[in-house]
Parts: C-alpha cells; structure tokens; sequence
C-alpha cells in the first residue's frame, strides 16, 4: 500500500440490504456517491445517477415517476412500494471503500471489504438472480463466485453452496458517465425483468 493510499480514510456503508419479504432479484451497485450528492437516504441516492429514471420507466411509464424535481429529491415512499410489490432487495458489492479521488468515480474506488455474498444469498430464500449496474460491480461478483464476468445485458448461471442455481447478470451502468440514453439502458433492464418473470 502506498504511503499516500494509506491516510486515506475507509468509509462504511451508510446502509443494510433492503430485502422485501419474497425477494426474487437483488440489485447490487458498487458504492454511494459522496453524501453531498444525494436525493435520499437510500440506493442510487445521487440525483444525476439514471437508476430510478430507468425503474420509474419501466414499472411507471415515466422517467420521473421517482423523483420530485421541484424539491430535488427522489419519492422514496414510492419507491419501497414498488420494489416490495415487485419482489426486488437492492444492495451494493462493497461495504467499506476508500475513494482515491474523493468522488463517486469506480474507476478511483478501492473496495477493501466486499458484501458477504454467501450470508447474503442466503437470507433470500427465494432469490432468483443477483443483478449487478457496472463493470465494477460485476467484476466483484464475478471474483466472489468464480464465474466469468457476463456480456452487457446477459448473465453467467451459478450454483450456491447450498446447491441453488442462481442467474447472475450485468447491466449497463445507470451513472451519466456512461454513455447510454436512459431509454436505451431500460431496454437492457426491461429484458431482464421479463427473462426472470417480474414484469408481467
């Protein structure tokens, strides 16, 4: 560790899991942004990121169905409404970072402790699939799994311990860094939605 990488200061995660009685699907982001960026108390709280655009957009019908953009927050109310009535925990792969750069950037987040996957999956009994937003992310789950990391928008199988037979997929990331339309990424999601049976 460089002399410079060790004064900077790990930072926790401020949250748990947010896993709804019959859990189907966990989204797993890398980390919160900086605490000056968000919308909410809660996952992808930065108000620039796309997620809940993309969710408001595929449940709702409209982008904005999650955020108030004259109070310049998310509905976070209607946000658990929806994911409890959709059967969807969210959650991120790290649980303590350190930001090289003091921002939100994955490229400059050193992850020194990752999510316990295995306690993870297993307190979601009914868990079909682990969905990760990035190529972090992704690559996190597919070091904890010993799988290859998937295609954009596809996904790898992989057995638990307790012999479950799980879908672990990647999507395209929702930060406005990368350069998708937002319309463009809710297809990627959409598509999954409908593979494992949550749109319907």
């Amino acid at each position: 560790m460089s002399e410079a990488r060790q004064y900077v200061q790990v930072e926790k995660h401020p949250w748990p899991p947010f896993v709804p009685a019959g859990a189907e699907l966990i989204f797993l982001g890398t980390f919160p942004p900086p605490g000056n960026r968000w919308g909410m108390d809660f996952f992808y709280p930065n108000r620039t990121n796309d997620f809940w655009k993309v969710m408001g957009l595929i449940f709702e019908g409209s982008t904005a169905a999650f955020y108030d953009a004259e109070s310049r927050s998310f509905r976070l109310d209607a946000i658990k409404r929806m994911l409890v009535d959709r059967h969807i925990a969210m959650g991120d792969t790290a649980v303590e970072v350190r930001r090289l750069r003091g921002n939100a950037s994955d490229k400059f987040l050193e992850i020194v402790r990752s999510i316990d996957l295995d306690a993870t999956v297993a307190s979601i009994p009914d868990l079909k699939a682990i969905v990760t937003t990035g190529e972090k992310a992704a690559s996190v789950i597919a070091r904890l799994t010993g799988t290859q990391i998937p295609p954009t928008g596809g996904f790898e199988p992989w057995t638990t311990g307790d012999g479950r037979e799980l879908r672990l997929y990647r999507m395209p990331s929702t930060s406005r860094a990368y350069p998708l339309a937002v319309e463009k990424k809710a297809e990627y999601y959409r598509n999954m939605f409908n593979e494992l049976g949550i749109l319907h």
